[in-house]
């Protein structure tokens, strides 16, 4: 469960988050959707730690993520290549991450059976570095990279970006797939409606750093409101 109470971050004149009270709880997964600059990544490096908040806190399972690290144990997340170690292949990467989590090379190699088909034959075996994968294969990487641990809350920052067709239609069960398996907290932002709402069961839409409608998507039900808000037809 993740816990928001009056959380600010501005930037000179630039409010790029202000969100009175928000709470997601588990088995949740949420659409963040909003125009660019609505304040979506921003939102996810405050709760991640990666910015101090001007006012307000986050609470991650009742822990707060800028008094202990003791969160980043049950926290899965992927915004940029910037998270990548570059210089490792995928197998030595996912071999570190599992190293430093407690997972034997045996519980590694097992976990990432269940990721070939989203690999699509493209990242394991390859004896790439990370550095020379192509945009969407370093995103396969960094997804997998999110989900190895089992973690109990996921963010993933527009995962569908850089993915083929193909990909994304597996990431999509893929996603859905683990929040019916493991009753995790998720939270995605996409500028692509249609895969928000797909596999969302809740949607919240940012602009300029507020949460202007907080959506039950029951069904595809907020469909309807987000195209008249981005002006679809």
């Amino acid at each position: 469960m993740i816990k928001i109470e009056n959380l600010k971050k501005q930037f000179g004149d630039t409010c790029a988050c202000d969100i009175p009270s928000f709470t997601i709880n588990n088995g949740h997964i949420l659409g963040l959707v909003g125009n660019n600059g609505a304040g979506k990544t921003t939102l996810f490096r405050l709760l991640l730690d990666l910015l101090k908040a001007d006012e307000g806190y986050v609470t991650i399972d009742d822990i707060n993520p800028a008094e202990s690290e003791a969160w980043k144990n049950d926290v899965g997340a992927y915004i940029d290549d910037g998270f990548l170690i570059d210089f490792l292949t995928p197998e030595e990467y996912f071999s570190f991450l599992g190293k430093i989590s407690g997972m034997s090379q045996a519980d590694v190699d097992n976990r990432l059976q269940e990721f070939e088909r989203f690999a699509g034959g493209e990242i394991f075996g390859q004896k790439k570095l990370i550095r020379n994968l192509s945009a969407g294969n370093k995103q396969k990487v960094g997804i997998i990279s999110a989900l190895l641990r089992k973690p109990k809350t996921v963010i993933l920052d527009e995962p569908f970006n850089f993915l083929d067709p193909t990909s994304q239609l597996v990431l999509k069960h893929l996603i859905s797939d683990y929040a019916r398996e493991t009753h995790a907290t998720i939270i995605i932002s996409s500028h692509n409606l249609q895969h928000t709402v797909d596999i969302s069961t809740r949607i919240a839409l940012l602009e300029h750093g507020q949460i202007i409608r907080d959506l039950s998507n029951t069904d595809g039900s907020a469909t309807a409101e987000l195209q008249e808000y981005f002006g679809a037809e």
